[in-house]
């Protein structure tokens, strides 16, 4: 009986061309599975609903529900927290887009819950950490058992231990010691009543693949992406855009400057980052050069404390 022969690795030069057209890049490979993620939630669970902003991600993430279920509509509404401190040029895309896409939009307001005394003001003013029991409380009221979130493991380390599907109590609250396996991505969306999953689609993209995903599909963005010229302070390190709900305090002079936003939330806790990157392609050359996640750079809600985000995410935040 002879041995048996070793051979050695296939170049992909050497393969014919039917078989290289099978091979996915690593965007397809992501968009992929994706995709599976959101037929396998419509699959299993009984009212899912995507957590949609007007930011990058959750654009991305609803133009991937978009093509999960194409040619039909999306079988599921999309979520927004508004906490009435957000950028008017978010707000009109969001409305726009929803329109487009003939999906439900459910708006609920923080500020609706500050008047009606169920959430109360910060001193400081910010609103990030209170919109979490209304977004709760928008869960409970249209009984939805899985909601999407635009969340990336990459964004902070909180967000690293985070499953693809990550169980929460009857509480909404998330246990990171009570978490599923999900082991040759098989998701177990088993629950009881008054628990329910978020699920995260894009939890293995970056930052920068989510821009050379805009680039490939040509989506369209908020205007405050791009760099533009706008009045802004510094504070912390960071520059805020002197916005009514964002003013300069006691020594913080006013200026004009380049800048852009590298990820969108309220007006009064966002930073811009100084730029002169005002199309998609100089946007990639910026985020594939930078050394800094985009919340760590330009977000003040997360300079609380080392545990800022986990804290949240405890508390029922996404």
């Amino acid at each position: 009986m002879s041995a048996p022969t070793s051979h050695p690795p296939t170049e992909v030069s050497e393969l014919s061309s039917s078989q290289q057209e099978y091979r996915l890049s690593e965007l397809s490979t992501l968009e992929a599975e994706s995709i599976h993620v959101f037929r396998e939630v419509a699959a299993e669970l009984e009212r899912p609903v995507l957590l949609f902003s007007g930011g990058k991600d959750s654009i991305v993430m609803l133009r991937l529900a978009e093509k999960a279920f194409w040619p039909a509509r999306i079988p599921f509404p999309v979520l927004h927290v508004d906490t009435g401190h957000n950028f008017g040029e978010v707000l009109e895309f969001r409305d726009r887009r929803v329109a487009e896409l003939g999906v439900q939009l459910i708006v609920g307001s923080v500020p609706e819950a500050i008047a009606a005394g169920t959430v109360h003001e910060l001193p400081d003013g910010t609103r990030n950490r209170i919109q979490t029991p209304v977004l709760l409380e928008t869960l409970d009221k249209h009984a939805f058992t899985a909601a999407f979130g635009g969340a990336r493991r990459d964004e902070d380390k909180a967000r690293a231990k985070e499953r693809v599907f990550s169980f929460r109590d009857e509480f909404g609250q998330w246990d990171p010691k009570n978490q599923r396996p999900e082991l040759w991505s098989i998701y177990n969306g088993r629950i009881h009543l008054g628990e329910s999953i978020r699920v995260f689609p894009l939890s293995n993209w970056t930052e920068l693949d989510i821009w050379q995903y805009v680039q490939r599909e040509g989506i369209d963005l908020p205007s405050i992406y791009f760099a533009h010229e706008r009045v802004v302070f510094e504070r912390g390190g960071m520059l805020f855009a002197d916005h009514e709900f964002c003013r300069p305090r006691e020594g913080e002079e006013l200026f004009t400057a380049r800048v852009r936003y590298r990820t969108v939330g309220d007006a009064s806790l966002t930073a811009a980052v100084r730029s002169d990157a005002d199309t998609v392609e100089k946007i990639i050359a910026e985020v594939a050069a930078t050394r800094i996640t985009e919340r760590g750079a330009t977000r003040g809600d997360d300079k609380f404390s080392e545990a800022a985000m986990e804290d949240r995410k405890r508390e029922g935040y996404f």
